[in-house]
């Protein structure tokens, strides 16, 4: 996220220097260099965890195990608002709007995306099997809900943050008459916000109750899509820049304190369980834009806002702050108790 707030400054710089229509297409293509470069960095250092640390793996490859009946469902229900994000980007490029994809293209892709969510849903399924004849172990079992409430609250944090560094250049032109690359400057404020926020979200989880944190952090993002709600041409510049970095500085608190409990609903799982909170982000992020491509800016961050009020209240009302023990089952059959503090 900090790399998307260098890019607003980099790469629009880039691009007019290299002068002519040619010059996005050179941006672009650094910015494919640098990510083959850095592929070779990551290959070379990263491990699947710190030195000494047991690396839990889930029982089967496939979809995510759930402890009981009813999460089971809840889970194939939690699938798909992710294959309809896809259906609405398909919607969006299809022969009744932006008219890219031809009428029987749109069709095969539904056609398609229908059949990954049956896929998926099979996976799932399949995993789980064993969890429909023989109970889960009551000191084995997670509750499917956290996951759930953690996925709505990214899709608002972080969802609500790609929207807006996307759209921010424009609003900042548009509203304030600014050149795009002052606009994308400015703009740029909202992203480089994460070099603080996110650990500090995080951090504060840790420190302060995880709830709590959540809490209070969510009521911040609605307060502060409020006031970008009301921001016009009337208001100051430097005025519009602090309400944007306030607003920023809870969101993107609120997206690191997310990612501070996903490790904690069930260690086994917090790969999967993490790949389905982070993809709500990006289901979030769709939804905000398509509301933005079809009504007005101050539409857009109230619908943010809306959204962050009813994840508050969701919080408050199913989320259970993470304390006891899990078990984890090793390799070799033994049951570990690890502290969730």
């Amino acid at each position: 996220n900090f790399g998307s707030a260098a890019a607003a400054l980099s790469l629009p710089t880039f691009a007019l220097l290299y002068g002519g229509a040619e010059g996005w297409r050179a941006a672009i293509t650094l910015t494919g260099i640098i990510a083959i470069i850095y592929a070779g960095v990551f290959y070379k250092f990263a491990r699947n965890t710190p030195e000494g640390a047991t690396y839990f793996k889930p029982k089967k490859a496939g979809g995510l195990e759930v402890s009981t009946k009813g999460d089971l469902i809840f889970c194939l229900i939690m699938q798909a608002p992710l294959v309809l994000t896809l259906a609405l980007l398909t919607w969006k490029l299809g022969s009744a709007n932006l008219q890219i994809l031809s009428g029987l293209t749109e069709v095969i892709i539904y056609v398609l995306l229908a059949a990954l969510y049956v896929y998926n849903a099979s996976k799932i399924y399949a995993v789980n099997k064993p969890m429909l004849e023989t109970p889960v172990p009551e000191l084995q079992r997670y509750k499917f809900k956290q996951v759930a409430v953690l996925s709505l609250a990214y899709a608002a944090s972080f969802g609500g943050e790609i929207s807006v560094i996307s759209m921010l250049p424009l609003f900042f032109m548009d509203t304030f008459a600014l050149s795009p690359i002052t606009a994308g400057l400015f703009a740029a404020g909202f992203a480089f916000m994460n070099i603080v926020s996110r650990p500090a979200g995080g951090w504060m989880s840790d420190k302060l109750g995880r709830k709590r944190i959540l809490v209070i952090l969510f009521v911040g993002v609605t307060l502060g899509y409020l006031g970008l709600s009301q921001i016009t041409s009337g208001w100051m510049l430097g005025a519009a820049l602090a309400m944007t970095m306030v607003c920023a500085c809870f969101e993107q608190a609120a997206a690191g304190a997310v990612f501070g409990i996903v490790p904690l609903v069930k260690r086994r799982l917090t790969g999967q369980i993490a790949g389905m909170v982070g993809a709500y982000g990006n289901v979030g992020g769709v939804i905000f834009l398509t509301i933005y491509s079809f009504a007005s800016a101050e539409v857009f961050f109230l619908s943010i806002a809306a959204t962050a009020a009813l994840t508050f209240v969701t919080i408050v009302l199913f989320f259970e702050e993470p304390k006891g023990h899990t078990a984890e089952v090793l390799p070799d059959g033994t049951v570990k108790l690890i502290e969730v503090s």
